[in-house]
């Protein structure tokens, strides 16, 4: 029985619509959303888009890879992009703390702002609280939206363990900011006077008394001064979160879930699908990154071992114990990223013939009359059995892979899928980000096999 096969997700019609304004990668962490979205910021540019990347990257890998020396909290303009077509590319990274102490200073009084941001409970709220860095990247992209400079706006979420942390954080903290619990401990800053300085010093409530237990009495202070100073800034949260939140919904914004293809990786993508569609939030489709491939796929893993394993017997077998060995053992295969050379040069070697499966060994004794024809057939042997097995390795990894992506398309057919070919290695400048683009919008070429 044939596999399953996705629709295709068409990268270039997502980013060539006008009517795409916002493009949200999502996706659990160390799946490769940082560099999907510069590679999407790139390609959109240089079709015309005037673009801005916002990153939540903390290995500042894209602003390496733009050439930039520093991204921070302004959109940096990247040169070199989009300058034939009128198209633009932008690029920042997110400073959490410096948008929280933007939103502080454009909703609070001067006097009142300087309070808040000496404020130590604010200063630990601010650099790190849970779920502050997902609320101030929806905040900032609802500032950007606002803005209307650009014409659509990328965004890289959070390095989330889990990816639904990008759509639940900002309502906890909003609701946390905006809770019964907060309110509480402004009660005794609201009574006023000495009187209320001794109740925030004090505390005259059981409540109160408790959770200072808890947090330390120079905690529960710092957060008593920093709700009284919040006063009139409650209730913005919950609706800076709810209208950002509302903006994800609408037309115009579309997610892509990016994940690698692998079981935990999918399936929290999975997980990911569904609670996009049960808040009613447009996905665009899968983005499968670092996807393997073969330039001989027709040959299976069972005939190359069995193959090898033919060699081996007519050769001198490989003494595992022998260094001089190693080539050909299996162990050293064990890296798909690492095997990528042996594989393909299977059938550009003449190592085995494709539509055949026949094992052909070189005969190196050919080009240097120093080498016996004995021991060159037996080193050519040798050395096919070898990739041979790195062959074998391959292609089992690419049945794992295609076993889990079959799984993810079972249950979620309607899913536009991107795949995206591995590259042998980390994309660190502006041409290895065109080639990703490129592999976005090209789909990997994979055989039909046998379920």
């Amino acid at each position: 029985m044939g596999m399953d096969v996705a629709p295709r997700l068409d990268m270039d019609v997502l980013l060539d619509d006008p009517q795409t304004r916002i493009v949200v990668c999502c996706g659990s962490g160390g799946v490769g959303k940082t560099t999907t979205a510069a590679a999407l910021g790139v390609r959109a540019a240089e079709r015309g888009r005037k673009v801005v990347v916002l990153t939540i990257d903390p290995a500042r890998r894209l602003a390496q890879s733009m050439g930039i020396d520093a991204l921070d909290n302004i959109p940096r303009r990247v040169e070199g992009i989009g300058d034939g077509n009128g198209g633009e590319l932008h690029a920042m990274m997110l400073d959490m703390k410096r948008t929280f102490d933007e939103f502080v200073e454009a909703h609070a009084d001067p006097e009142r702002a300087r309070a808040i941001l000496a404020n130590p409970f604010y200063q630990s709220l601010s650099a790190g609280f849970a779920g502050t860095q997902e609320y101030m990247a929806m905040e900032k992209l609802g500032q950007l939206r606002a803005r209307d400079e650009w014409d659509l706006i990328i965004v890289d979420t959070p390095p989330s363990r889990s990816a639904l942390d990008f759509l639940d954080a900002p309502k906890r903290l909003g609701s946390f900011l905006d809770g019964k619990f907060i309110k509480v401990l402004m009660a005794p800053a609201k009574v006023g006077g000495k009187a209320g300085m001794k109740f925030l010093n004090v505390g005259v409530s059981m409540m109160t008394g408790t959770v200072s237990k808890v947090l330390g009495g120079q905690l529960m202070r710092d957060v008593q001064t920093f709700a009284a100073a919040m006063d009139t800034m409650f209730g913005g949260f919950r609706t800076r979160a709810e209208a950002t939140y509302r903006l994800l919904q609408a037309p115009g914004t579309a997610f892509l879930v990016v994940a690698a293809p692998e079981r935990d990786a999918l399936r929290e993508a999975a997980y990911f699908v569904e609670r996009l569609a049960a808040d009613q939030m447009p996905l665009a489709g899968l983005v499968l990154n670092r996807v393997h491939g073969s330039g001989a796929e027709q040959l299976s893993a069972e005939r190359a071992l069995a193959a090898a394993e033919i060699l081996s017997l007519t050769g001198d077998p490989a003494d595992p114990a022998d260094p001089d060995d190693a080539p050909a053992n299996a162990a050293e295969g064990s890296d798909p990223a690492k095997n990528d050379a042996g594989a393909e040069n299977l059938a550009a070697g003449g190592f085995v013939d494709p539509p055949s499966g026949n094992a052909q060994a070189r005969n190196p004794s050919a080009a240097d009359p120093d080498v016996s024809p004995t021991s060159a057939d037996t080193s050519a042997e040798r050395l096919a059995a070898g990739l041979l097995r790195l062959h074998a390795e391959r292609m089992q990894v690419l049945g794992r892979e295609q076993r889990t992506h079959d799984r993810f398309t079972a249950l979620h057919p309607e899913v536009p899928v991107a795949q995206v070919a591995a590259l042998p290695g980390d994309v660190h400048d502006l041409a290895g980000l065109r080639v990703i683009g490129d592999r976005l919008a090209v789909p990997v070429e994979r055989t039909k096999r046998a379920g």
